[in-house]
């Protein structure tokens, strides 16, 4: 017997959490990187982690804010712990790989191509491995057609995700890149439930052990949407944010230097310290 779907269950609320908290990871990602373009090298490695963790963290929780809208009528639903977990790791692991290459080797077509690739490949793997996880007293089965299609949206949406991340400049630009990742990766999730079809066996309705999806993933979201805040608060407070990329990369007037190094050590000092631009290798324009 067919079951019967539902990706819905309260309406637009879940779509709408789901679509909210992707943009937020992908703004946040994308941040980052634009921080690695303007700061020392030597913190680039931890920019490009929170950045690909903002990235990761920010994908799964719009995966599984999703999955608490879908229901199967005839049959509950209930999630195995340890898979749960697993899609979590994997979500940031090959976020961080796609994220790492083109931090360190810039956006060309083949570094992309081959980051996007990863990335969205992997994003498919977390998105997959996820509803793997899932525990019904049936058997899931997808349209290869549509799960291949779901592949692809998810490649695309990688692709140019590390493309902006390297090369939009700007808050606001920033944040329109942001809100299109995130149809691009609630698109993705959305085709891939569009392959599901569940055939229910015919003795028994519970499900085959596991935690049902209240009990289990709402707890669970708590962990990365605080993580995510956190990084939201990071950033939030980054000098590049607050005085802005132009400004941050505009040198400072010979006068202000030489009276920087004449003056006393002070609050004026210390702000000019604080806030000059970084003039090293990877300093825009070098």
């Amino acid at each position: 017997m067919n079951g019967t779907t539902d990706g819905f269950q309260y309406g637009l609320v879940t779509p709408a959490a789901a679509y909210l908290m992707a943009c937020l990871g992908s703004l946040l990602g994308l941040r980052c990187v634009v921080r690695t373009l303007h700061g020392d090298p030597g913190w680039r490695p931890g920019w490009l982690v929170l950045g690909a963790t903002s990235l990761g963290c920010g994908i799964w929780t719009m995966h599984f804010i999703a999955m608490t809208g879908f229901t199967l009528q005839q049959a509950p639903i209930t999630y195995d712990v340890p898979l749960t977990i697993l899609s979590l790791a994997v979500a940031i692991v090959v976020v961080a790989a796609g994220v790492f290459i083109v931090g360190y080797r810039g956006a060309a077509p083949a570094t992309l191509a081959v980051a996007g690739g990863i990335t969205g490949l992997g994003v498919a793997t977390m998105h997959y491995l996820g509803m793997y996880a899932m525990r019904l007293n049936g058997d899931i089965r997808y349209d290869p057609v549509i799960v291949g299609l779901s592949v692809i949206i998810a490649v695309i949406a990688a692709t140019a995700a590390l493309w902006a991340a390297v090369s939009v400049r700007g808050l606001l630009r920033s944040l329109g890149a942001a809100m299109v990742m995130g149809v691009a990766v609630c698109g993705m999730h959305y085709t891939g439930m569009a392959a599901v079809s569940v055939h229910l066996h015919t003795t028994g309705t519970s499900a085959a052990g596991g935690e049902s999806g209240t009990s289990l993933l709402l707890p669970m979201l708590l962990g990365p949407v605080i993580f995510l805040v956190l990084a939201g608060v990071i950033v939030m407070f980054d000098p590049v944010l607050i005085l802005g990329e132009g400004e941050w990369n505009r040198p400072a007037p010979p006068s202000a230097s030489a009276s920087a190094e004449s003056a006393p050590l002070g609050a004026d000092t210390m702000t000019h310290d604080l806030f000059r631009p970084y003039e090293g290798p990877w300093s825009p324009g070098r």
